[in-house]
């Protein structure tokens, strides 16, 4: 074969560079176009994971024929019975709406409506029966002058003695807010996420009543202060269990002099049985957790992929294990099924996360201990654990994906994690994913939606200490307003050793003991002719 000459060689060289370069360029435009697809979905598209079946269908059957041994007996027997669990969850009725028990157990208000010839001569008619139609109706709430009456008291055989009198409860005496006010104006805030700017242009046009935002702001900080005790209770009760799931989220707040909004974090610690405690800090350092968790908590901790977690384990003196979360690897690989073009791998993977899905739901419906959990999770989950890490491995070892593709970066993450992954398998109190404290940090999330951020570093401590109480009382199913209502009234004269009484837990046992009276239904009659007056 001749040599090449000069001019040959170079042109050679430089086609062998062009070809390399327009691969590169290739991949990364398949990357940017995997990216765009995929911001247009996160901002145009729903935000729901949940996929279409048949979509679904259609990237497995692909992802089949081109691997038939990747199914088993055992895998056939988990989709059946998945499939018979959704088809008895389709034949279940939907509750709730306005039901007849619904208007039975509430106060009714009865209007009388007689025919016109009826109320021009009553005397020539009788009443022979009655249509009642029933319908759910509202009064709009209303502001009153709370009056407390102090009265005092001469002894008759000592008339130069001073009169006596009530001690007034110290929360009232520091503010011309009652405790309902207060009550509402935190219910409000908290969780119905309503800024005090809006809760007082409400008050303006729908009441007449001017309320000050800047009396609101110290009325709000004074709340805080009262149920601190409450709040340190529950956070105390927080770390018993040995098992905790961790998270946090990012909430802005004014710093004086900087110029903008300055990023704090609400971090939440929560057993799965217990209560959500939340914790304010300006930073989101591993150095945080050390002030959270207390320095003798072993156990597990259950969080995301954020290195924080792993910092703080290495530094605990306690033995510590940190367990990953299902629900975020799932997520990654149903971003990845909705761009690339390795939309069946991802359904695949989606697919057999949601084999472990169906077994905790039989679980959760069975209301299963932890060492029944265990003991399943052993025989049903592991299996299905154990080849979706072999299907990962072997797309990493082939190099099936572009590493930094969607599809790419879910499978990394998840490697990168498998082994807290597993740890649920064995330790039945460990849940399957951290949904239960993102649940709790939900309502966070659509606050700041509202009220964008907080006034400054130290308001962010009193927010976690209104969404710590007013979470517990969502947890039991409690009215947060009757709740901080009746803390506010009973507080002031109760000791400090007393303040046990007034834990959401204890208040609603004391609730469910004792139905007050007032709760039974009452009856309003209301003619036609009063109510044309009114």
């Amino acid at each position: 074969m001749p040599e090449m000459t000069p001019l040959e060689a170079r042109l050679t060289q430089e086609v062998a560079a062009l070809r390399a370069e327009n691969l590169r360029q290739a991949q990364e435009n398949k990357l940017l176009r995997e990216k765009i697809d995929l911001l247009v979905r996160r901002v145009f598209g729903a935000s729901s994971e949940k996929l279409d079946v048949n979509q679904l269908m259609l990237g497995l059957e692909a992802a089949e024929a081109k691997k038939p041994e990747a199914s088993s007996d055992a895998h056939v027997a988990l989709e059946a019975e998945e499939e018979r669990n959704s088809k008895s969850a389709r034949r279940r009725k939907k509750k709730g709406g306005v039901t007849d028990a619904l208007l039975d157990s509430l106060p009714a208000v009865e209007v009388i409506i007689d025919p016109q010839e009826v109320r021009e001569d009553p005397q020539a008619y009788r009443l022979v029966d009655e249509v009642v139609t029933r319908q759910l109706d509202y009064e709009p709430p209303r502001y009153i002058c709370r009056k407390t009456i102090r009265r005092r008291f001469a002894r008759r055989d000592a008339p130069h003695c001073p009169p006596v009198v009530a001690e007034l409860p110290v929360l009232l005496e520091r503010s011309k807010a009652g405790p309902g006010l207060l009550a509402s104006i935190l219910t409000a805030k908290y969780c119905d996420h309503l800024p005090l700017y809006r809760q007082q242009q409400i008050a303006r046009l729908r009441h007449g009543i001017d309320l000050s935002r800047q009396d609101m702001s110290r009325w709000v900080g004074l709340a805080a202060e009262w149920l601190r005790p409450i709040y340190l209770r529950i956070r105390g009760d927080a770390g018993g269990g040995g098992c905790l799931q961790a998270d946090e989220t990012v909430v802005k707040f004014l710093e004086p002099g900087s110029g903008r909004a300055q990023h704090g974090y609400l971090w939440a610690i929560k057993p799965p049985k217990g209560d959500v405690v939340f914790h304010w800090a300006t930073t989101r350092a591993a150095l945080v957790l050390e002030k959270i968790i207390p320095a003798d908590f072993s156990g597990v901790i259950q969080c995301d992929g954020y290195g924080a977690y792993r910092a703080f384990a290495k530094r605990h003196t306690q033995s510590l294990t940190l367990a990953a979360c299902w629900a975020h690897v799932r997520r990654e690989f149903v971003e990845a099924s909705q761009t690339g073009e390795h939309r069946a791998d991802a359904l695949l993977i989606v697919k057999l996360i949601g084999h472990l899905y169906g077994v905790e739901g039989r679980l959760r419906k069975q209301r299963a201990s932890a060492k029944l959990r265990a003991v399943v999770r052993g025989a049903e989950s592991r299996p299905v654990v154990e080849r979706i890490g072999a299907i990962l491995t072997d797309w990493k070892k082939r190099r099936c994906h572009l590493p930094k593709s969607q599809m790419g970066r879910a499978v990394d993450y998840a490697l990168t994690l498998w082994t807290g992954l597993g740890v649920y398998l064995h330790d039945g109190r460990v849940e399957i994913d951290n949904n239960l404290v993102e649940n709790a940090i939900r309502p966070t999330a659509v606050g700041k939606k509202n009220w964008l951020f907080i006034g400054d570093a130290g308001a962010g401590e009193r927010g976690a200490i209104l969404f710590t109480v007013i979470e517990a009382c969502r947890r039991r199913g409690l009215d947060p307003f009757e709740y901080l209502r009746d803390v506010f009234e009973r507080m002031p004269t109760l000791a400090a050793k007393d303040y046990a009484s007034l834990h959401p837990e204890a208040w609603a046992k004391a609730r469910r003991q004792v139905k007050p009276a007032s709760q039974a239904p009452q009856t309003t009659r209301t003619s036609n002719a009063e109510r044309r007056c009114a």
